[in-house]
């Protein structure tokens, strides 16, 4: 049976013809920032700004980050949230990929970063970042109907490989491999050699083996790379003489050999390469050598998108009828076998609970979508044990990859499903920034409340709900008779003022 048709759809970004969006990556190599203004439906770029911060290379082996990588990353923040003043935050996306992921403490970056930008920042997942660049190469080359595509892109910290189909991401695969991290892995002491490079070949070479019997047994019709060390490439082959711009398994090995005739990396010599370029192109090289090797590949076109685009035209799909999250939710409540009628009632409630209150509460749109998700995937942890479910539930939405969500979301989408029953955990919101933590409270609060009311998951039309919000005063009322007439779950309303002050809520249930 379909039941999607009990949940609301996510509500559509109300954009105008001339309205700009703004998306910006912190790379582990470069940030980049994509201005477009949105004509007749189309995204049209009016601006790019470009900064090679290497972050990678502030890594310093702890998890942390040197203070001279840090200040260059927030000074350049600083420039780019001075072009983004004008542009509402709505219509501002900031991602961060492979480095802050590895930092040990993210929040301790995270946090002046934000403030420098002046926007918050998104941590996403490696399979995510795929699914973005993806997305962005899709929709500036879009593939022939039926076709398959192999897409790769070499970052500072990570590589990813998708296979796709028209503008949907089939395989997604991320490799703690880039050309600023391999650079700094094998030739960190700036030193190359034949020998040296055929040891680090097949280091890397084994990183691909893990996926590419699926990769070839799927198969693709085109191959095409997209960043800045794919398209330095190109642009060197083509200095070269060897190719018009593309990748080829014939011209990559000169172009090799051609880096190889320098014993160190300050030495590289090869034509088209800039300068700021050059400290770092041994690892990419020696990583696309790697795939072309791996994966028995021939020819790579250069594509003119990366993951930004991809940023900016996942922004158009969000809160419509396309947006990723909606299709992600729906497929984990499928999977896991989750009682569509169960979480409709549940999600109807939490929102009518949260239309209450959202104004004293100060709650925004993309926290009434997290609510209604999180109500949806509540009993998520029930196909495990019943025992402890919320806390089953948390666990797979905190560790899995979920399609169009970033990582601060679906910690958020954690917390909410480990507090909606029982006693709340001190560190229930560990994981949650704390610019996040009192609207995440107040929605763990609601949705307690919605599970609460709809616990004998029998068909039971609710009276009118009032819900009062003063500071963290909740006052819910409910008609005495109607009370009266359900004692079981009078005594449930009862015990729940006592746990929601976990949450730093002081809950009044009134009858009048």
């Amino acid at each position: 049976m379909n039941d999607t048709h009990l949940f609301a759809r996510s509500a559509a970004l109300p954009l105008q013809d001339g309205d700009l969006l703004a998306a910006i990556d912190l790379g582990s190599n470069s940030f980049h920032m994509v201005v477009a203004r949105y004509v007749l439906g189309q995204l049209r770029t009016v601006d790019r700004i470009r900064e090679m911060v290497r972050l990678a290379e502030g890594l310093d082996g702890k998890g942390g980050l040197t203070l001279e990588v840090r200040q260059r990353a927030l000074e350049c923040l600083s420039r780019f949230g001075q072009r983004l003043r004008d542009i509402p935050p709505q219509r501002v996306r900031a991602v961060a990929t492979n480095t802050v992921r590895a930092l040990a403490a993210p929040q301790t970056f995270l946090m002046p970063a934000e403030t420098a930008l002046g926007h918050a920042i998104e941590v996403v997942s490696g399979r995510e970042e795929a699914r973005l660049i993806y997305l962005g190469v899709a929709h500036a080359q879009p593939p022939k109907p039926e076709q398959l595509r192999l897409v790769i892109d070499i970052g500072g910290g990570s590589t990813e490989c998708i296979i796709g189909s028209g503008f949907d991401a089939l395989e997604r695969e991320s490799l703690q491999l880039g050309c600023v991290a391999s650079t700094r892995r094998f030739f960190g002491d700036g030193k190359l050699s034949k020998k040296r490079w055929n040891s680090a070949l097949t280091e890397v070479s084994a990183e691909f083996q893990q996926f590419t019997g699926v990769y070839r047994h799927l198969g693709w019709d085109e191959v095409l790379g997209s960043s800045g060390t794919i398209k330095a490439i190109g642009e060197i082959c083509a200095a070269m003489k060897l190719t018009k711009g593309a990748v080829t398994a014939e011209a990559l090995p000169q172009v090799r050999e051609q880096l190889l005739k320098a014993s160190t990396l300050d030495a590289i010599n090869l034509p088209g390469l800039s300068d700021e370029r050059r400290p770092i192109i041994a690892g990419g090289i020696l990583v696309l050598e790697a795939a072309f090797d791996a994966l028995g590949l021939q020819r790579m076109a250069v594509s003119k998108a990366a993951l930004r685009e991809g940023v900016l035209h996942d922004m158009l799909g969000r809160g419509g009828v396309d947006d990723p999250r909606d299709m992600s939710i729906a497929a984990l409540m499928q999977r896991y076998g989750i009682d569509t009628v169960q979480a409709a009632r549940v999600e109807a409630t939490a929102m009518q609970l949260f239309d209450r209150v959202a104004h004293d509460w100060r709650l925004e749109p993309d926290d009434r979508l997290l609510l209604a998700w999180a109500a949806r995937v509540h009993e998520l942890g029930l196909a495990i044990a019943h025992s402890q479910y919320q806390v089953h539930g948390a666990y797979v939405l905190a560790n899995s990859d979920i399609a169009g969500f970033s990582q601060q979301e679906q910690r958020v989408l954690a917390s909410l499903v480990r507090t909606h029953r029982r006693g709340i955990g001190k560190s229930a919101f560990d994981a949650i920034p704390d610019r996040l933590m009192l609207v995440t409270r107040r929605k763990a609060a609601l949705l307690r409340l919605a599970v609460l009311l709809h616990r004998s998951h029998e068909e039971m039309a609710l009276p009118e709900l009032r819900l009062v919000a003063d500071g963290r005063r909740l006052v819910l009322t409910l008609p005495r008779r109607w009370l009266d007439a359900r004692p079981l779950l009078r005594a449930d309303l009862a015990g729940e003022p006592e746990p929601l002050t976990a949450l730093a809520i002081d809950l009044i249930i009134e009858a009048d």
